[in-house]
């Protein structure tokens, strides 16, 4: 399981180019000072933005696939704003749950990597203004694109707040009562694809809102991975995530059970012309999947039997590299179904 677990790291001591791409796999700061750049992606958590822009450019292909006429001005913009809004969410969680307590010295948000308040990478002070500026400049995005399209835009985009903050503030505070991981399916599936399709065409038939799910369910199999990682220390501290509700074997299957669901859905999908043929392409993932679903069947070790630069966590980052490589390639068929028409 080598090969799956330590993936080929960029040196995190290394050129300003190396520095920047080891953050971006590892969420982790490189050694020494950080330049600007390594600051912005260390406290983004940018590595995992290519989720929101595999959901992004799911809709622009199917628009094409559709036959609907995209303006790729607001697709384009729309998709900015998108990569704002994670952005903005990955900061509101740092600063939320440092603020309710959850985030601490022990706490796995500060083990896998150092929260940015707790090891002195910006005060609380200045992470609140960051996310600020961050969702201010989302709402810039909003407005133009409600200029251009209306008011629906505005209804995707609230909603995404809504569910945003609510994830991990008071009052909603969603993950602690079992609702994050259905939060995510519903942010990056309906809204981020339906959104995204209706500012870049205007309309949005009903096959866009059944397509968004499977990749959706996917993304979600990291959340699931991540809150079993943390299961124990969630426990501890009242938060019940799902895998806190279902327990760490359930939960386990639970998450095995959706990775069927994003293969099986994407067959039926592209059975009812919903997917072009060529989604099938994300088959090729499948010895991938074969190994993450060996390692979902058997506990958390007590300790990383390879380098790992994320522990404690690693049931997410399995789910993570399946993620990306299926995503990958849900692209690349969405590409060869839009060019050739199946």
């Amino acid at each position: 399981m080598s090969d799956l677990e330590s993936p080929r790291l960029p040196k995190s001591d290394g050129g300003l180019v190396q520095r920047w791409l080891w953050v971006l796999a590892t969420t982790n700061p490189p050694e020494g000072e950080m330049d600007p750049v390594s600051r912005w992606l260390f406290l983004t958590r940018a590595g995992v933005i290519p989720m929101t822009l595999v959901s992004a450019c799911s809709a622009g292909l199917l628009a094409i696939f559709y036959g609907d006429p995209v303006d790729w001005a607001l697709f384009a913009l729309s998709t900015f704003g998108l990569v704002l809004a994670h952005m903005a969410n990955n900061l509101m969680n740092d600063l939320f749950d440092l603020q309710v307590g959850t985030d601490q010295e022990d706490y796995p948000r500060n083990l896998y990597s150092p929260h940015p308040v707790l090891s002195g990478v910006i005060s609380k002070k200045g992470l609140m203004v960051t996310a600020l500026v961050v969702n201010v400049l989302g709402l810039i995005v909003m407005l133009i694109l409600v200029a251009a399209r209306g008011w629906p835009i505005a209804a995707f985009a609230l909603a995404g707040f809504v569910l945003s903050v609510g994830y991990t503030a008071p009052p909603l505070r969603l993950k602690k009562h079992g609702l994050g991981e259905v939060t995510v399916i519903a942010v990056w599936g309906p809204l981020m694809m339906g959104g995204t399709y209706y500012a870049a065409t205007g309309s949005i038939p009903w096959q866009v809102y059944v397509a968004s799910f499977p990749y959706a369910i996917l993304s979600t199999t990291v959340l699931m991975g991540k809150h079993i990682d943390k299961l124990a220390w969630d426990e501890r501290d009242g938060t019940r995530t799902l895998p806190v509700v279902l327990g760490e074997e359930r939960a386990r299957l639970a998450t095995k059970a959706m990775f069927v669901t994003f293969y099986a859905l994407s067959v039926v999908l592209v059975a009812v012309l919903i997917f072009p043929v060529a989604m099938l392409l994300v088959f090729a993932s499948f010895q991938l999947f074969s190994r993450v679903w060996q390692a979902y069947g058997q506990p958390k070790p007590a300790e990383s039997p390879v380098p790992n630069p994320v522990w404690p966590l690693w049931f997410a980052p399995l789910a993570f590299l399946l993620t990306r490589r299926a995503g990958g390639l849900l692209v690349l068929g969405l590409i060869f179904g839009a060019i050739l028409g199946w």
